[in-house]
């Protein structure tokens, strides 16, 4: 069989459009084993480097985390306490709310999710070079108004921690988070 050469390959010349639903869940096939192997080589779940990712730019309550990794409270509990427990995430009374938990990351924690997340990145920046940098920015674009249109649905302002200068340390404004 013959070696593939190296670099990305050109798309074919002409080739039938995907509908935005199967192309997208081809997509997220892709992007979610990507981001598995890259989890694993961190030994964490998929879950886990989302959960480390969530916290990266925020220090949710518990509660936002929660509708942040679409989970039930429970679930979340679970999480955060192994995460705890292996020295990634810390827990902390809000000062805004008595009955509320803050989560944020710890040195080590925000240590092993820039290196998840870097690696991840040039995973992704290898994917796109199939693309013309304008198509890029177009996707990101697209990719990024979709999920700000989405997470406004559902009551989270995916650009708050983004706005500010300091990692947000509390339940999101009415809507979002």
């Amino acid at each position: 069989m013959a070696a593939r050469p190296a670099g990305p390959s050109a798309p074919p010349a002409a080739h039938p459009d995907l509908s935005p639903a199967d192309g997208l869940a081809q997509l997220s096939f892709l992007i979610q084993g990507i981001l598995e192997r890259r989890a694993r080589e961190h030994d964490l779940s998929v879950i886990q480097i989302r959960l480390l990712g969530v916290l990266r730019d925020r220090k949710p309550t518990m509660n936002v985390l929660a509708r942040l990794l679409s989970l039930d409270k429970s679930s979340v509990t679970g999480l955060v306490d192994r995460a705890e427990r292996r020295g990634l995430v810390a827990r902390a009374a809000s000062t805004a709310d008595r009955r509320a938990v803050l989560v944020s990351l710890t040195d080590q924690g925000r240590s092993l999710a820039s290196a998840a997340a870097a690696s991840f990145e040039a995973d992704i920046s290898l994917l796109l070079e199939h693309l013309p940098p304008s198509d890029r920015g177009v996707l990101s674009r697209l990719i990024s108004r979709l999920l700000v249109a989405h997470a406004a649905d559902q009551g989270i302002d995916l650009l708050a921690a983004i706005k500010t200068e300091h990692p947000r340390d509390d339940s999101p404004p009415s809507r979002h988070s």
